[in-house]
Order: structure tokens, then C-alpha cells, then sequence
């Protein structure tokens, strides 16, 4: 119990030290968290309009793939512009000496050298439109992937993603990047509760049509 009480105890004061050293009043900050928060509930408002008004297929021409091409570039796109601006924010941050040493460095290395394995497998195996929301355009994949990195976890693009901003804070010691990689991991679950029904319904109502017309 005493060592349980004094895990617990330096457990408590690192937490206290690491959140010490971020500031918060740094606008570069704010901006980041910001740019991070906009993503996700930007391609899940876009991709529902299309789903239900097909205003980006209109938009290509009537084209479903270049509609979910075009969604790509701008979701890719807001992508970079929110690494580059959370690149921004870190520089602005200090440095914690807990951090700042070889096997953290190497550690955070390792995590956004997974992360970026698990972002680009996933892309491999779903392809362009099964990676940017293809299934809100009606363009559906035959059957579920289960290869890597699908047997490994359910949600390998956001787990990814999340380990890469958790490596990068690593890589510089910084604290506020630690707090950024828990915002963006929140984030996404959030999204997950809204995405997955609304995927799910789609697959659905695929398959009963299909069913239908077997009838």
C-alpha cells in the first residue's frame, strides 16, 4: 500500500509539473486547438450535405468520385494547414525538463513513426473515397476490411493521427503538445459517435436494397 501511495503521490506531482509548463495564454495555442477542433466537424457537415443533397456531386458535374476528390484535397489540405499551425504553437511552448532527454525523444519518435505506419496502411487498404467519406457519396466498398491495420484497431486513421501529435510533443518535450494529442483523441471519439451510425445506416440501407432486389 505505501508504494501504491507513493506511485500515486509522484504520479500527481509529475502531472502538476508537466501541466505547469504549458501556457495557455499563448494565442498560437488557442489557433491550433482551434484549427483541430474545426476539421472533423467540417467533413462531417460536408459529408452529410452531400449525402442528403448531393450538393458536391452537382458541384463535379455530376460526378460522385470527383465530387469525393475533390472533398479529399480540401479535407488534405486543412489537414496540412492544421499540422503546420500546431508546428507554430509548439515553438511558442516550454520545454519541460522532464521531457527533455534521449529516451523520451527516441520514445516520441517511435510513437509517431506508428502513427504515421497505422494513417498510411489504412489509406493503402480504403483507397482515396474509402478514406474521405466515399460511402456519403454512394460510393460503397464491397465488403468490410479486416486486413492490417483494421485487425489491429477499429480506427487506425484517428489512432494514428493521434499518436503522431502525441510523438511530435514527445520528440520536443513539450507538455502542451501532450495536452493537444488528448484534445485531438477526444475530438475524434466525439466524431466517432456521430460517424459510425450514420455509416452504419448507409451500409444498412445498401444492403436491404440488394435484398430486395434478390426477391
Amino acid at each position: 500500500m505505501d508504494q501504491l501511495t507513493e506511485f500515486y503521490n509522484q504520479f500527481i506531482d509529475t502531472y502538476w509539473k508537466l501541466a505547469s509548463d504549458i501556457d495557455f495564454t499563448k494565442e498560437s495555442l488557442k489557433l491550433s486547438l482551434l484549427t483541430i477542433a474545426f476539421n472533423p466537424i467540417f467533413w462531417n457537415i460536408a459529408a452529410r450535405l452531400e449525402y442528403k443533397t448531393h450538393i458536391l456531386t452537382k458541384l463535379a458535374f455530376g460526378k460522385p468520385k470527383l465530387g469525393c476528390y475533390m472533398l479529399a484535397a480540401t479535407i488534405f489540405s486543412l489537414g496540412i494547414y492544421r499540422d503546420e499551425i500546431f508546428r507554430q504553437a509548439l515553438s511558442e511552448q516550454p520545454v519541460s525538463p522532464i521531457l527533455n532527454n534521449d529516451t523520451v525523444k527516441y520514445a516520441g519518435a517511435a510513437i509517431f513513426g506508428l502513427g504515421n505506419l497505422l494513417v498510411v496502411s489504412s489509406m493503402f487498404m480504403l483507397g482515396v473515397t474509402g478514406t474521405y467519406l466515399g460511402d456519403y457519396f454512394g460510393i460503397l466498398m464491397d465488403e468490410r476490411v479486416t486486413g492490417f491495420p483494421f485487425n489491429v484497431t477499429n480506427n487506425p486513421m484517428y489512432n494514428g493521427s493521434t499518436l503522431c501529435f502525441l510523438g511530435t510533443a514527445l520528440w520536443f518535450g513539450k507538455p502542451a503538445g501532450i495536452f493537444v494529442a488528448g484534445f485531438v483523441y477526444f475530438l475524434y471519439q466525439v466524431a466517432l459517435i456521430f460517424e459510425e451510425p450514420f455509416t452504419g445506416m448507409i451500409y444498412a440501407k445498401r444492403d436491404e436494397e440488394e435484398k430486395r432486389k434478390l426477391k
